[in-house]
């Protein structure tokens, strides 16, 4: 087994919601998005994929941060949701990184009402790729939104993914705190640790292998939490 901290280059995606359901929230969006940015090393390169009902490339890789902020204030906000055909567009442009690292920031207001691709599709790609997974869900109080199934799903849907690559889920009801979690998740990334390990069982047999990370906090530090992805596909042969 090997434990380490690193602060090394990454390549990440975000994955912006401009549908029509985002129009009340769409300035502290991009807000959001363009904390995020701030937070990057020189070495860090971005894409960014814009999502209504239909997913689209906005930009790809580039180091350029002003670019990319060029190009989030242009998008307005209609249609309707394709949230899993961005999601399934960001894990294939993540294909051409460079760096080892890789990571997807999804800004949304949750559900999807438009995709081709489902939620079990989606789930076996991200369990595939080699991505951390990180979601702002900007949610109206549970008692103001509307009763529409993928709305009430929209919740669990960001946090199911995430949690799947040790990425995390944060849900927000006051929009004025979008841009100091997106800030907290870029730092978040930055300050993480490495743990290594070789399976028991040696067979190649391509199968989901779970793991699961227990900690034994110090006494007098408050419960813990580690965030880990949760399995693996095991080599073929």
């Amino acid at each position: 087994m090997n434990f380490s901290s690193e602060d090394v280059p990454i390549s990440i995606g975000v994955i912006f919601d401009h549908s029509g359901s985002m129009a009340d929230k769409l300035g502290k969006a991009k807000e959001a998005a363009i904390q995020f940015f701030k937070t990057a090393n020189p070495q860090d390169e971005f894409f960014l994929v814009g999502f209504n009902e239909r997913a689209e490339l906005l930009s790809p890789f580039t180091d350029s941060v002003e670019d990319l902020q060029g190009r989030i204030f242009s998008v307005p906000a209609k249609g309707r949701t394709a949230l899993l055909d961005a999601i399934y567009l960001g894990l294939s442009e993540m294909k051409g990184a460079h760096h080892a690292k890789r990571a997807l920031l999804i800004i949304s207001d949750g559900g999807d009402n438009s995709s081709r691709y489902n939620e079990k599709d989606i789930k076996r790609l991200v369990r595939e790729a080699d991505t951390q997974l990180y979601s702002i869900g900007i949610f109206d109080p549970f008692e103001y939104r509307s009763r529409t199934l993928e709305e009430l799903h929209g919740p669990s849907l960001l946090s199911e993914v995430t949690e799947l690559t040790g990425g995390r889920s944060f849900s927000v009801e006051d929009i004025n705190e979008l841009p100091d979690i997106a800030a907290k998740i870029g730092m978040e990334l930055r300050n993480q640790y490495v743990l290594g390990y070789r399976p028991s069982n040696k067979s190649h047999d391509a199968r989901w292998r779970k793991i699961k990370i227990k900690l034994h906090a110090p006494k007098g530090l408050p419960p813990l939490t580690a965030y880990a992805k949760t399995g693996y596909y095991a080599p073929s042969r």
